[in-house]
């Protein structure tokens, strides 16, 4: 007979939530007979979460969360949604001035640390159990102003996120004619080409100071570049020379522009591709909650929020990619 387990999160609007899940592990399947109170009980579960996460400011605006991974002030966050954090305010209000110190590209995570802190900040309980991140589990994390609890649960297979690339937003052909130069046939509305001022009938010349005669061309060049990439086109229009500069946007913006579910999603997150292994999970939460912890029902954390992708898909990168990268920072900071 199966066994389920009746969890109580209290998130703070006056009525409960119940989970349903079965054991994850020989050790507790042997201790099914015990009552529900055997986990952890309904504040001891909501002070352990939020005396552990604190909210990022820059310039009074909430920019991401983060996560205590040393008692001695330090911090774990998305790096490309905290840049410019100057502030950490805890879910009791109180706040502390913080600096970066560290940084992993690949990962999207950065560190900080807390200016003038004591040695007594409660961590994280890191949870590598795989089990526990499979598809259709319970997981939590807080909500948007540090005084909730959100429930949801895995809704995919743990994976790779392969890299996506800039996009420019244009459409570039080859010229009919006996002189070989590159066209623009097509802008995207709203696209990063369209924002930078291409026009259909632009004549391409230079990519970044470099000489294009194809299509082909132009579009290797942008293939190795990523979102966020600036790119400096030389262009001729009406036989005028002009320098034009665009900033490279997201595949899955530009092309999934008039996507229904991504017009109701609101704000995505600038990052989100080219993760080595992630886990999707539905709960509802905005581009300023990345950087937060991913809980289950005993509130150990299962990995960090990383990207928001629409309004029904989020990444979180999994405890054991983030061990990798933090352990050696950790052990070698005073």
């Amino acid at each position: 007979m199966t066994w389920l387990v009746i969890i109580l999160l209290s998130i703070g609007t006056g009525f409960n939530i119940a989970f349903a899940d079965p054991p994850i592990s020989a050790k507790e399947t042997a201790q099914a007979s015990l009552p529900p109170s055997h986990f952890l009980a309904i504040e001891t579960l909501r002070k352990k979460i939020f005396s552990s996460t604190l909210l990022l400011f820059r310039n009074e605006k909430k920019i991401a969360h983060a996560v205590v991974v040393d008692p001695r002030g330090y911090l774990l966050t998305k790096a490309s949604s905290s840049v410019g954090a100057r502030i950490a305010r805890t879910y009791d209000g109180k706040e502390f001035v913080v600096r970066i110190r560290k940084r992993d590209e690949p990962s999207d995570l950065a560190l900080l640390e807390i200016l003038h802190a004591d040695n007594s900040w409660d961590v994280v309980d890191w949870s590598e159990d795989q089990n526990r991140t499979q598809e259709g589990r319970w997981v939590i994390s807080i909500n948007q102003n540090s005084d909730q609890l959100i429930p949801g649960i895995i809704s995919g297979t743990p994976r790779p996120i392969l890299r996506e690339g800039g996009v420019m937003g244009a459409v570039f052909i080859d010229s009919n004619e006996s002189i070989k130069q590159v066209g623009i046939s097509e802008v995207i509305p709203h696209s990063s080409a369209d924002r930078a001022g291409l026009r259909i009938g632009d004549i391409v010349n230079q990519i970044d100071g470099e000489r294009v005669l194809s299509a082909s061309k132009i579009y290797d060049l942008i293939k190795k570049k990523d979102p966020g990439d600036l790119m400096v086109l030389k262009i001729s229009r009406r036989e005028k020379d002009h320098l034009i500069r665009v900033t490279l946007g997201h595949r899955s913006v530009v092309f999934d522009l008039f996507n229904r579910n991504l017009l109701m999603s609101g704000p995505v997150s600038k990052r989100k591709d080219s993760f080595s292994v992630v886990l999707q999970h539905d709960l509802p939460l905005r581009r300023e909650m990345m950087g937060g912890g991913l809980f289950d029902p005993w509130g150990n954390c299962l990995g960090l929020n990383i990207a928001r992708v629409d309004r029904v898909t989020n990444y979180a990168l999994p405890t054991n990619e983030i061990i990798k990268v933090i352990k050696p920072w950790l052990a070698n900071l005073p």
